[in-house]
């Protein structure tokens, strides 16, 4: 996404949440959710084998 999309995606969600954010502060959300797709991109491409199956119930 572009940063422009990012914004656009920021304003959009926060009027549809009816969270306001400060001016000061949107730099700092766009930012962050600019990495937050990265990452979630790299998690998203990480090959996996067709026989992995989903667990029911995750147990540390």
């Amino acid at each position: 996404m572009t940063e422009s999309e990012l914004a656009q995606l920021v304003d959009l969600m926060a009027q549809l949440l009816q969270l306001p954010i400060d001016p000061e502060h949107r730099p700092g959300v766009i930012a962050n959710l600019g990495r937050t797709a990265e990452i979630a991109q790299l998690v998203m491409e990480f090959p996996l084998p067709d026989e992995i199956e989903a667990a029911p119930l995750f147990e540390p």
